[in-house]
């Protein structure tokens, strides 16, 4: 516990720790909140004076515990807490960025009760995203809510992190946003170790301390936007797609993680990198968009693929040649 923790909060932390652990002693008491057992009976007489009825009793079996008629707010989450939960209902709930849908009903009604440093902490990472693929992928709310009160309160963080050849890298980031897309949770932010801005998956952050150096987050910052064209490069196969549409309706049917999109003459050019060029070549397939690929010749050969499993599944039957007729 921070040493310049106030006295009502240490009375409020000392009710709560009363209410989890009925018959506690002053000595466990001191113990939870980090005083002697002379100050923790301080706190039970604050209570007291504030008509909180704190029952106490002597002997092997004696300590505090709450009397009768006290009726507690039904909702006293810790930041870990709070994020612990809404980080289960994202993860396990598609629909849950819904205030219509039943589940998402009952989050939003979680978040309008919660103290607004902890709700708005929460509501940075309510963002639409399907359940993990992978257990492993789950990542410890105590970290993730570090990470979220960093970039709320803009302090400098120094990392624990694994690499993915399974390295440990200690790194020092400006956090700037948490975000939580396609499953998994991401860490976007500017990396001083590596002088780049970076995106780091949280499953992999070992461990994380808040410094009290302030930083600053790029102005009007759009973390969903960055991280999902972040997510479209640096992979093996260059994609250079040419879209016969425009810049408003490519936008519509092609998310931002597929690559940027730029408006030129005749169009709309796409370009990103993919490790799974087949895939790739579906999700282009998956839009009424017309397009031809240009320039990336594993996307050319995955697209041709694709058109000849469609021809096969269709019967075989091509196109008609010139000057034939079909009954």
């Amino acid at each position: 516990m921070r040493h310049d923790t106030s006295p009502t909060a240490r009375a409020l932390l000392a009710l709560e720790a009363i209410q989890d652990s009925p018959g506690i002693t002053a000595r466990a008491l001191g113990d939870r909140l980090g005083v002697t057992e002379r100050a923790a009976r301080r706190y039970v007489a604050i209570l007291r004076e504030a008509q909180v009825p704190i029952e106490s009793a002597t002997g092997p079996g004696g300590g505090y515990r709450l009397g009768r008629g006290l009726r507690l707010a039904p909702l006293m989450f810790t930041p870990a807490e709070a994020l612990g939960l809404v980080m289960a209902v994202l993860e396990g709930h598609r629909q849950a960025v819904d205030p219509a849908d039943l589940v998402g009903g009952a989050l939003a009604k979680i978040l309008r009760v919660l103290p607004e440093p902890v709700a708005g902490a929460v509501r940075a990472v309510r963002r639409p995203s399907g359940p993990p693929p992978d257990p492993s992928l789950r990542v410890d709310p105590a970290t993730t809510a570090r990470l979220v009160e960093a970039c709320s309160a803009s302090r400098r963080v120094r990392l624990g992190y694994r690499l993915e050849d399974g390295r440990d890298r200690d790194m020092e980031v400006d956090p700037w946003a948490v975000v939580l897309r396609h499953g998994r949770w991401y860490l976007l932010c500017w990396s001083h170790t590596s002088s780049a801005r970076r995106v780091l998956r949280v499953d992999r952050i070992r461990s994380a301390f808040v410094t009290s150096l302030r930083v600053e987050a790029p102005e009007q910052l759009d973390a969903l936007r960055v991280l999902e064209e972040h997510l479209s490069q640096g992979w093996r196969h260059e994609v250079d797609v040419l879209l016969r549409a425009d810049l408003l309706e490519a936008g519509r049917w092609l998310p931002r993680s597929l690559g940027r999109l730029e408006e030129v003459d005749g169009g709309v050019r796409l370009r990103a990198t993919t490790d799974d060029p087949e895939w790739y070549a579906r999700q282009l397939a998956a839009t009424p968009l017309t397009f031809e690929v240009v320039g990336s010749p594993a996307l050319v050969q995955a697209t041709e693929d694709l058109a000849a499993r469609l021809v096969k599944a269709a019967g075989g039957a091509g196109p008609p040649a010139p000057g034939t007729h079909q009954p």
